[in-house]
């Protein structure tokens, strides 16, 4: 088995433009995003081992906050999800795959976590 690198940020909560029934549009709601991304793994990482060779966990944070497009409704959460995939495969060609967990904060009627998981690997380079 290959040896693997996976950088998470988990619960972050963020308000989100997203719904399609009518009670759900026009206002921004609250979403819990979890991210977990797999990265190409460096063959030994020493106590000097230069921060290019992983990733700045506030990359997955801003993925889910500030790179998330101001004023766009996302119809789905599915959407949501797949812009903070492609935002990372953007940021970094060391990113392998990722994996977005997403709960709708403002549907739940007894605590419990409605929402969805979403894991991309990164796509085929077309030039190959």
């Amino acid at each position: 088995m290959a040896d693997t690198l996976t950088l998470e940020v988990n619960d972050l909560v963020v308000d989100v433009l997203t719904g399609i029934y009518s009670e759900e549009t026009g206002q921004p709601q609250p979403l819990r995003i979890s991210i977990a991304a797999r990265y190409r793994v460096a063959q030994h990482y020493h106590p000097d081992t230069p921060l290019e060779a992983s990733k700045n966990y506030m990359d997955l944070k801003f993925a889910a906050t500030e790179g998330l497009p101001k004023g766009v409704h996302f119809k789905l959460i599915e959407a949501v999800a797949d812009h903070i995939c492609q935002t990372l495969f953007v940021q970094d060609e060391k990113v392998e795959a990722v994996t977005v967990k997403i709960v709708k904060l403002a549907i739940a009627e007894a605590g419990e976590a409605i929402g969805i998981t979403l894991h991309r690997e990164r796509p085929a380079d077309p030039a190959e």
